[in-house]
């Protein structure tokens, strides 16, 4: 299930009365180590409470997350496809993305880890 979803049971059982440590208790038994933190379900329980009607996240300054695209994500993948001895280096200097991006890519978005200088999912 995903935060959206959790959200979105926080706020039907807030607008039951049910009180926060029981939907906490409840998405517990049912998602285990899965489930938000009390203090997550305690905190949503309460703006829904004061107002909230939106399960989405707002908007956060910073700088936005620009090259963890699709594209690029494909486009590691089929370089990594075609070359599994590839390095992080030749995949900086194919995708002119940075060392952090083409790694996060790597062992995030396609779930890669390197062992004797190859790539194996």
């Amino acid at each position: 299930m995903n935060t959206e979803n959790f959200r979105f049971h926080i706020k039907v059982r807030t607008a039951l009365n049910i009180e926060a440590k029981t939907i906490h208790d409840e998405l517990h038994t049912v998602f285990g180590d899965e489930a938000p933190s009390y203090r997550t379900v305690a905190r949503w329980a309460q703006w829904f409470r004061e107002g909230r009607e939106e399960i989405e996240d707002e908007e956060r300054s910073g700088r936005p997350v620009t090259e963890t695209t699709l594209d690029n994500i494909e486009e590691i993948r089929s370089v990594v496809n075609d070359d599994p001895y590839v390095t992080i280096a030749e995949l900086q200097k194919h995708t002119g993305l940075n060392y952090g991006t083409v790694h996060r890519i790597l062992s995030d978005h396609l779930e890669l880890r390197k062992i004797t200088a190859r790539y194996i999912p």
